[in-house]
């Protein structure tokens, strides 16, 4: 019996090692803005921290279209290298550079001219408004660093070396807490910056982990081979266009599902600044947990996608049902965790009472809406790792913006439900990305099975 299950195992062993580094580095992205809300919510005060979500809300658009776009290239690496072919991955690398290079210098002018004039518009308080600005100028520059970075960590993630993005994103968000609280509090002879001290160690912390990582790429042994013919300045647009086909429509769907709790946080505003803080407090601890179905359904786009690169059929299956059944594992255990803790949880973030009342309640339902959460993006996961992104493209449209986002303002506001009417329709918007993507899990991954078997 155990040699009989000692392969299976193996495959949730696999997978589990590949994951863990991706998650602590995807947790990198979260926990950046993490310790900025913590920061805040403990040295600054409730309206800075209203200010804090205003913002987060608005720039994590841009944000994920960011790292969508640079997303592209991970199935793309490991299909070529499940095919031994190492030249065409120096080659995608370098294309990806300027794709992603551009994309943030692009991003930031979004944030400049777009995201302000939005947040500005927005019907929010003026006093967070006002806080709100500053502290957005300076994060929409760090995207552009954080482009480049990804670049580097996404190519060395498709080839399946994921600790070094982990350790290097660690030690940036160290460098970050440490220069954020020096800034903010005024220590070191700096003067007191307030929020503004918390977005320049932001953009202090992207530079320096753009910096390690080129150079780990660049200069590490381990790349040797994938690098043959390597330039910067190599580009084709055949292959431009190849990136882009998959990293845009995965931009999308990070922005739909994304923007879609970027709404969310401005139907809270209309409510109240306290709602609106407790949002921010709720949401700040579910993307934590969050990550951890993230780093489980990259793990599932490079493992199904080295398989169906060397078109390995049982192993596709395996690894696909696999990365299910531990995103489960893993969203059961942390619903448990809210479910139980969640009069106290809130207090990593803030200390206003009124503020941990509301987000207590929000995370009840979060430990629910979590479960589907985590196998809708398992289900992107493994479509991406069978280039199938422009469907379920269209399925997260419907899910957020068509079902979700108008549950919960009509629960919220309409309903008269407060910010816990916000957080139901949201929870419906997750269900329904979960069902329709697992239906199309189960076609696409029929169709591709046919077309492999007779071609």
């Amino acid at each position: 019996m155990f040699k009989k299950n000692k392969p299976h195992k193996s495959y949730y062993l696999s997978t589990l090692a590949l994951a863990g580094p991706i998650i602590i580095s995807q947790l990198g992205h979260t926990l950046v803005q993490t310790a900025d809300t913590m920061i805040v919510g403990h040295f600054v005060g409730t309206i800075s921290l209203a200010a804090v979500s205003l913002t987060h809300s608005v720039f994590i658009v841009v944000l994920v279209i960011g790292i969508g776009i640079a997303y592209g290239l991970t199935p793309l690496i490991a299909q070529e290298n499940g095919k031994s072919n190492y030249a065409e991955c120096a080659k995608l690398l370098s294309n990806s550079f300027w794709i992603n290079l551009i994309a943030g210098i692009l991003l930031f002018f979004t944030v400049y001219y777009g995201s302000m004039y939005a947040v500005q518009h927005a019907e929010q308080d003026p006093v967070v408004v006002k806080e709100a600005m500053p502290y957005l100028f300076i994060l929409g520059l760090s995207i552009i660093p954080l482009m480049v970075f990804n670049t580097f960590k996404q190519f060395a993630e498709g080839l399946g070396f994921t600790r070094q993005a982990m350790q290097i994103t660690i030690w940036g968000n160290v460098l970050n807490v440490i220069i954020a609280i020096i800034l903010v509090k005024g220590y070191l002879g700096f003067p007191k910056m307030g929020i503004q001290g918390v977005g320049i160690a932001t953009l202090i912390d992207r530079i320096v982990m753009m910096l390690v990582m080129m150079f780990y790429v660049l200069r590490s042994k381990y790349f040797t081979r994938f690098l043959t013919g390597f330039s910067l300045f190599s580009t084709q647009l055949h292959r431009v266009k190849k990136i882009l086909k998959l990293g845009l429509p995965v931009a999308l769907q990070y922005v739909f599902e994304v923007g879609a709790f970027a709404a969310a946080s401005l139907i809270a505003g209309k409510i109240g600044a306290i709602q609106q803080a407790s949002h921010q407090v709720a949401i700040t601890l579910a993307s934590m947990t969050y990550m951890m179905a993230s780093g489980i359904a990259s793990a599932a786009t490079i493992k199904v996608g080295n398989s169906y690169g060397t078109k390995n059929l049982f192993r596709l299956q395996k690894f696909a049902t696999v990365s299910y059944h531990l995103v489960l594992i893993f969203m059961v255990c942390t619903a448990l965790i809210f479910a139980v803790f969640n009069q106290y949880l809130p207090y990593i973030i803030s200390q206003d009472k009124a503020v941990v009342v509301f987000a207590a309640q929000l995370l009840i339902i979060a430990g629910l809406f979590q479960l589907f959460d985590g196998t809708q993006v398992v289900g992107l996961g493994v479509l991406r790792g069978l280039n199938d992104v422009n469907i379920p493209t269209i399925i997260t449209f419907i899910a957020y913006w068509i079902i979700g986002i108008p549950a919960a303002y009509i629960m919220g506001i309409e309903w008269n439900w407060g910010v816990q009417g916000v957080w139901y329709g949201l929870t419906l918007g997750l269900l329904s990305s979960s069902i329709l993507l697992y239906f199309r899990f189960k076609y696409t991954l029929n169709k591709k099975i046919k077309t492999l078997t007779y071609s």
